[in-house]
């Protein structure tokens, strides 16, 4: 008969007593919520950069290249290369002639460019708007030339027949929901065809001799003055000093990141040398063409209105995101039906511009590379085809490349079928070069 051991029982620790809990077991205070916020405080990246001077700016420069913002720095680049390999070949590219040829055909792509820019802006394109130059040169050389009215009126007809072009287009888009693709592409169409009635069974009406479209493609106010390119680049560079001091006090005031006075006067004198020198080198020809001058001024107004105004803004917003600009309370609809009436007045403009170099409107203005050469010009020059990221200085620089290219291939006699093949590989390689950077912005998670 076995007897059945007692099994011990498990010690169970001894439990604090009501009187001793503190002594026994004592547990740290909890930090309130506020104090990491007191003993850390936000400061302004950008503060930092600018205190750290030159450095900082090295810095930060090196980072923009390694997450893939690039900005204008390859079309600069391509600029300079370009520049150099022409006038090693023909010894005289950067003659002044050659750089005033250069600068007066940059006006009607460019200003076409202008507008497309802000269609890139939204992520969609406009394959309408060489037809719409075309047309809308028509218009205004018939009204004036053939009808008898007033220039200036045929003129400011003729763009607002463009304007009503591109609100009809934006209509379709933004309110029907057409692609933009397929309503540009009729419109492409549509507008050849009204071009072609316009101008009726001749096809080609020349401009009035020495009227205002036969002189958009002149001088500004004579041939051969050198005081007003001159005074537009003193002009120029005077009120973007006092631009950049105002506002760097105005940030200041808000208690936001400024620029330093070294900064301003580094910015000021790098456009003070790219200024000057190209006033000097169109004085060194006939002075400063009135193209130029337009173009310039049409930059500059709508790079204006892309970085400075709440309507600049909301294009940036649509074209990052459309749900996400409509939940922040952006007319997402009117935002594009006015998108695509800017850049159907551009290309008015820009289709005036083609009439008075050429000296008539015909069936073929606004055809052939015209369209092809002002998207080119845009994403060329740094605007994203994807949206929400460019600037129509990029317009500019890229209108800049494609007709040094086009000037320095036509010096050395190359077939204009290699021409095409030419501008077009530089095309893809800007478009190559965005989809790059695009990723590498998605990798850096910018």
């Amino acid at each position: 008969m076995t007897t059945e051991q007692p099994i011990p029982a498990k010690p169970t620790p001894a439990e604090p007593t009501p009187a001793e809990p503190a002594a026994a077991k004592p547990t740290p205070a909890k930090p309130t919520p506020a104090e990491p916020a007191a003993a850390i405080p936000a400061v302004d990246p950008r503060l930092l950069v600018r205190e750290a001077g030159i450095a900082g700016y090295l810095a930060e420069f090196k980072q923009k290249m390694k997450n893939g913002d690039l900005g204008s720095v390859p079309v600069v680049l391509g600029l300079i290369l370009i520049a150099a390999i022409f006038q090693g070949f023909t010894g005289d590219f950067l003659n002044a002639d050659n750089i005033t040829h250069i600068t007066q055909w940059i006006a009607g792509p460019g200003l076409i460019a202008v507008g497309i820019v802000f269609v890139l802006l939204l992520g969609e394109i406009d394959l309408s708007l060489g037809s719409v130059a075309g047309a809308s040169a028509a218009i205004a050389a018939v009204l004036s030339a053939r009808s008898g009215y007033n220039e200036w009126l045929s003129c400011l007809v003729a763009v607002a027949v463009a304007v009503a072009i591109g609100a009809l287009h934006g209509f379709f888009f933004a309110k029907i929901g057409v692609p933009a693709f397929v309503v540009t592409l009729a419109g492409l169409l549509a507008w050849s065809g009204l071009q072609e009635y316009v101008l009726g069974d001749k096809g080609t009406v020349n401009v009035v001799h020495d009227g205002v479209l036969a002189n958009l493609d002149n001088y500004f106010l004579g041939d051969g003055d050198i005081a007003y390119a001159w005074g537009l680049a003193v002009l120029g560079i005077a009120l973007f000093a006092v631009g950049q001091v105002l506002d760097a006090r105005r940030r200041t005031a808000a208690g936001l990141a400024a620029r330093p006075v070294s900064e301003i006067a580094l910015r000021t004198g790098v456009l003070a040398v790219v200024a000057l020198t190209a006033a000097y080198m169109l004085n060194q020809d006939r002075g400063l063409p009135l193209p130029v001058l337009v173009f310039l001024s049409v930059v500059v107004v709508t790079d204006f209105v892309l970085r400075r105004t709440s309507y600049g803004r909301q294009i940036f917003a649509v074209g990052g995101g459309v749900e996400a600009a409509r939940r922040a309370g952006i007319n997402v609809a009117w935002v594009r039906i006015s998108v695509f009436m800017i850049s159907a007045g551009m290309a008015a403009l820009g289709g005036l511009f083609y009439a008075s170099q050429q000296g008539s409107a015909d069936k073929i203005l606004g055809g052939g590379n015209v369209l092809m050469n002002s998207i080119a010009a845009a994403v060329i020059g740094g605007t994203s085809l994807f949206g929400g990221r460019g600037k129509t200085w990029s317009a500019l620089l890229g209108i800049l490349v494609i007709q040094s290219i086009t000037t320095g291939l036509d010096m050395v006699h190359v077939d204009q079928a290699i021409q095409y093949m030419i501008t077009g590989a530089v095309l893809l390689a800007a478009v190559v070069l965005d989809s790059v950077s695009r990723r590498t912005r998605k990798t850096a998670a910018r």
